[in-house]
């Protein structure tokens, strides 16, 4: 009987560690993704433009979803810089009193990424709304955390900007 218990113990032993992956969930890898998007807000999208997530990519309930809006790219060294999401501004057309914000949410399948404001977001210059690219990370959330930015995230899942997918919308 000592016996039998023990071959019980030592093959529950490892089964359940023999299937578990490489970085903890049974056989997945748990690698960030991050992919990019160029996109339009305008008045007949309701300044809301839906991202539907590559189909390479599988979205846990673990996972976090973050999204980086390119603010531009430096003078000396030609990097991009990268704002993450939601990101407000202030003074818009010139009144002290307009706020414009940048934010997003998602599912399992897509991020909606919209821009939100207190007065009338036709009134925007299309430096707010023409060719807005946007860099969407999915992350596993041990590797998340709430203000990580771009060059962090990259360097922390080990990807390179020549990883990084482009996709249209």
């Amino acid at each position: 009987m000592k016996k039998l218990l023990l071959f019980l113990a030592i093959s529950s032993t490892f089964l359940f560690s023999s299937c578990e992956g490489e970085d903890g969930q049974d056989g997945i890898s748990l690698l960030g993704q991050v992919f990019e998007t160029t996109v339009n807000f305008h008045d007949s999208n309701n300044y809301r433009v839906s991202v539907t997530f590559p189909s390479s990519i599988e979205v846990f309930e673990s996972d976090v979803v973050l999204v980086y809006l390119l603010e531009g790219i430096t003078p000396n060294g030609g990097d991009d810089i990268w704002s993450q999401l939601p990101q407000t501004y202030f003074n818009i057309n010139g009144n002290p009193e307009d706020i414009l914000l940048y934010s997003f949410d998602h599912t399992f399948f897509d991020a909606e990424i919209f821009l939100d404001g207190n007065f009338d977001l036709s009134s925007l210059g299309n430096e707010f709304t023409d060719d807005q690219t946007f860099r969407i990370a999915i992350v596993p959330a041990e590797f998340a955390s709430t203000n990580l930015s771009m060059e962090d995230l990259l360097q922390n899942l080990e990807i390179n900007s020549s990883q990084i997918e482009t996709i249209t919308n």
